[in-house]
Order: structure tokens, then C-alpha cells, then sequence
């Protein structure tokens, strides 16, 4: 049985599954996904997709490097709660701490720029680049852990590059302000950090401890640095008098970041983790439709081509691995 390691926004890690907690029955894993699991995974999908949005909405009270380490501060608080009240193993020696550290580094990283970024860019922009990672992913994976490209991994490749090349050409779109090429240029840059840190996962122990540890690692050393580096930058308090940021605040870390991950974890212990995977290619499509519906965000032709090419893109690149699954 495997479970997936998320990060703060229940993202599952493309092509790639941890042991759970062994002192944990599981129950029978089932070999389709019937349709509660299919609802609950648009369910799920819809929330990450639209959690773009909620960052942009906060940044209008949260700085946006300070926002990134309260959610995290607030998130790892939670995760730790669900550690303790379902009896996941946090201290043991296991030759985690390091790489787990430098996980948490790379996330930090990716999520410092990606709020940076949404501060330039829109939200919708935002959804689609930051999904860029699973063909990052697809590539290093090939030159890092000798795991080929099949011909339907470079055509879901080449596929969600005609994407980007349609979202950056910005044919007939309102620009979102004069730097906003600045800002997709750092979403960019935030899904390599994503896609890194899935190699490291791969590559080291981590791939052999909860799922929910790993998040932790992930959680803790990006609320220091959000923290940290927003005192450094000195950014001002945060504003929680109106109540978009309110909500939007609240959204982001106690639903997305606590609630979706653990219902992503109960799916993982039922359902194989590449047929929850492949189906993470609705999560740019809601982050557009979500832009375009809190944030009047303009839907032009290339947006909408673009977020069809990239989620397409996904279907092929994880689809060779569903159907090893299956068929296993």
C-alpha cells in the first residue's frame, strides 16, 4: 500500500509513493476510482486550483513573504495535531533530518517567489505555470534517476510547451500591470523548485518515511524562513481587518492546507496513487475559471489554449505510470 507526499497545498508528488505508517491497518486497496472518490477528487482538485487566487486576494493585507510563512506556522501547527491524534512517528531515528531540511528549503524557496510572483501576475498565469513541475519532473527524473521518457512523456512535454508558448505570447490579453512578465518569469521559477524538491524525495530517505513527516519538514523550516526574511525585508504587520484577506487567509491554510491533505491521505490509503495523480491535470483549469471569477480576470483565446494544452500535458505524462498500475 502507498501514500503520497503532499506539500502545503495537498499537491501530490508526480510518480512517486511512500510506505505509511506501519503501525496503521490499511484498509483493501481498489484497483478503479468508483464516484465518490471521483467527486472528492474534484472536490480537491477545485480547492488547490482556486488557492492561487486566495494568496493574490491576502496579499491586499499579507505581505506576501510573511503570508508565506504564517500559512506555513499555521499549517505545520496542524499537521503536527493530526500527527499526534493518529499516531504518526515523528522522533525516530531514520536519517531523515538533512535531506528533510533541504526539502524544506527548497519549498520555502518555491514559495517565496511564487508570492512574490502573484503580486505581478495574475492568478490565473499563476495556476498554469506553477503546474509546469510534473514535466520538470518527467525531464530530471530521465537525466537524475534513469526513469525513460516514453513517447507519450515528451508528447505530454511538447504539449504543454506549445502551452506556455501560447500563455507567454499574450496575444489579444491585458497584461495584468507593466512587470507582470516578472511575475510569470518567478511562477516559473517556483515550479522548479517544486519539481527539485520531488527529485530530492526520490533520491533520499524521505522516500521511505510518513508522508505526513515529510510534509512537516516542509512546514517548519519554510514558516522560519518566511518569517525571517519578511522581518529582514521589512515588511509590514499583517492587516486582517477586512474580510477578503480574512477569508482568503483562512482558505488557503486551514482548508487547503490541512483539510484537503488529510482527505488526499485517506484516498491514498484506498486508491492507487497514480490513478489519484493523473487526475491532478483539473487543478490549472480551476485556478483560470477561479481567476476568472473572483478576480474578473480577463479569458482570452490563448488562456484558454494554453490551460487546455498544459492539462493535457499532464494526462500524458502521468498516464503511462496509471497504467502500469492498473495492470499490476
Amino acid at each position: 500500500m502507498a501514500a503520497a507526499v503532499l506539500d502545503i497545498d495537498g499537491r501530490p508528488d508526480y510518480q512517486h509513493a511512500i510506505r505509511p505508517p506501519p503501525s496503521k491497518a490499511l484498509p483493501a486497496m481498489k484497483t478503479r476510482l468508483d464516484g465518490l472518490a471521483l467527486l472528492v477528487l474534484v472536490l480537491c482538485c477545485a480547492s488547490w486550483g482556486f488557492n492561487q487566487v486566495a494568496v493574490k486576494a491576502a496579499l491586499e493585507g499579507i505581505p506576501p513573504v510573511l503570508q508565506m510563512g504564517l500559512r506555513s506556522a499555521v499549517a505545520g501547527l496542524l499537521v503536527w495535531g493530526w500527527c499526534l491524534l493518529r499516531g504518526v512517528p515523528l522522533m525516530e531515528r531514520d536519517g531523515s533530518l538533512l535531506p528533510g531540511l533541504l526539502l524544506g528549503t527548497f519549498f520555502g524557496l518555491e514559495f517565496l517567489v511564487l508570492f512574490i510572483g502573484l503580486g505581478y501576475t495574475t492568478a490565473s498565469h499563476g495556476a498554469i505555470l506553477l503546474y509546469l513541475a510534473p514535466f520538470m519532473v518527467a525531464g530530471l527524473a530521465h537525466v537524475m534517476l534513469g526513469e525513460r521518457l516514453t513517447v507519450l512523456k515528451v508528447t505530454g512535454l511538447a504539449v504543454a510547451f506549445a502551452g506556455v508558448v501560447l500563455l507567454f505570447s499574450g496575444s489579444g490579453e491585458a497584461a495584468a500591470g507593466p512587470h507582470q512578465l516578472y511575475g510569470d518569469v518567478l511562477c516559473v521559477l517556483a515550479s522548479v523548485g517544486w519539481a527539485f524538491s520531488t527529485i530530492l524525495i526520490k533520491k533520499t530517505v524521505l522516500l521511505k518515511i510518513p508522508a505526513e513527516k515529510t510534509l512537516l519538514y516542509q512546514l517548519a523550516v519554510s514558516a522560519a524562513m518566511g518569517l525571517v526574511v519578511s522581518v529582514a525585508l521589512g515588511e509590514p504587520a499583517a492587516d486582517f481587518s477586512t474580510a477578503p484577506v480574512v477569508w482568503s487567509f483562512a482558505y488557503q491554510t486551514l482548508w487547503v492546507g490541512s483539510v484537503t491533505y488529510m482527505i488526499w491521505f485517506s484516498l491514498m490509503r484506498i486508491y492507487p496513487a497514480s490513478l489519484l495523480t493523473a487526475a491532478s491535470f483539473m487543478t490549472p483549469i480551476f485556478g483560470v475559471i477561479g481567476g476568472i471569477v473572483f478576480l474578473a480576470e480577463p479569458l482570452t483565446w490563448n488562456l484558454a489554449a494554453a490551460v487546455a494544452l498544459v492539462a493535457l500535458g499532464i494526462v500524458l505524462v502521468n498516464r503511462p505510470q496509471a497504467a502500469q498500475a492498473a495492470a499490476a
